[in-house]
């Protein structure tokens, strides 16, 4: 554990009191940030004690390091770029959420989404490389799609599958437009244009590479009846 610091004031203001407030915890976007300001905030985050898990997401190298300086016990997922402490996740309730990826190189787009919906407390199922270049990929899978209250569609390319996916099931469907794709795709725009305009009823759609908050919102779908 690291000795020494730096003061959050002028830095942040962690809002501990968004779990009692909204259901969920306080996420901690860490792209942007230096490593020295994600070792302060999680040591706030240590100082306040446990609790539903606090993710860090977006995390590289270094700040991935500044987090397990502080709280050495957190869970990292590389793929994800996303660390979690307390690292387990809790018990699962409601319904359960289904990701789905396009391709392997949607993977740590899709990773994000599984875990932030599994800390937010569903049982999740990851369905892999079901591209709409292979339709018969996405059908064998179904049975999956079918057993869910939200499912998270993450593409590039063309950003077809969402509205495939959501013309196939009763769920709604959450679309997460990747920056996968050659230059016409425009680092996502290509994909987020198509989802927009899904034909499908029942789809919403996410910022591009937004894994976070796509697992976030079928989390809140997913939740149990109140």
């Amino acid at each position: 554990m690291a000795e020494h610091t730096p003061d959050l004031a002028g830095l942040a203001e962690l809002d501990h009191d968004r779990a009692a407030r909204r259901g969920y915890p306080e996420a901690v976007y860490c792209e942007g940030k230096t490593a020295a300001q994600v070792a302060a905030i999680s040591a706030a985050v240590r100082g306040r004690g446990t609790g539903p898990a606090t993710l860090f997401t977006r995390a590289d190298d270094g700040h991935a390091k500044a987090v397990l300086a502080e709280l050495p016990d957190a869970r990292h997922d590389t793929e994800a770029r996303l660390l979690a402490w307390p690292p387990a996740p809790p018990p699962p309730t409601g319904g359960r959420v289904a990701v789905v990826c396009a391709g392997t190189s949607d993977l740590p787009v899709a990773r994000e989404a599984q875990l932030t919906a599994a800390y937010l407390g569903r049982e999740t199922d990851f369905v892999v490389d079901v591209g709409v270049a292979g339709l018969h990929r996405v059908l064998g899978k179904l049975d999956v799609l079918r057993a869910a209250r939200a499912v998270v569609v993450v593409a590039g390319m063309d950003g077809a599958l969402p509205s495939v996916v959501a013309g196939l099931i009763a769920a709604p469907v959450v679309a997460v437009p990747t920056s996968v794709g050659y230059g016409a795709a425009f680092g996502g725009l290509a994909p987020l244009l198509t989802m927009l305009n899904a034909c499908a009823p029942g789809v919403a759609v996410v910022n591009i590479d937004n894994g976070y908050g796509a697992g976030h919102l079928a989390a809140q779908i997913a939740a149990p009846h109140l």
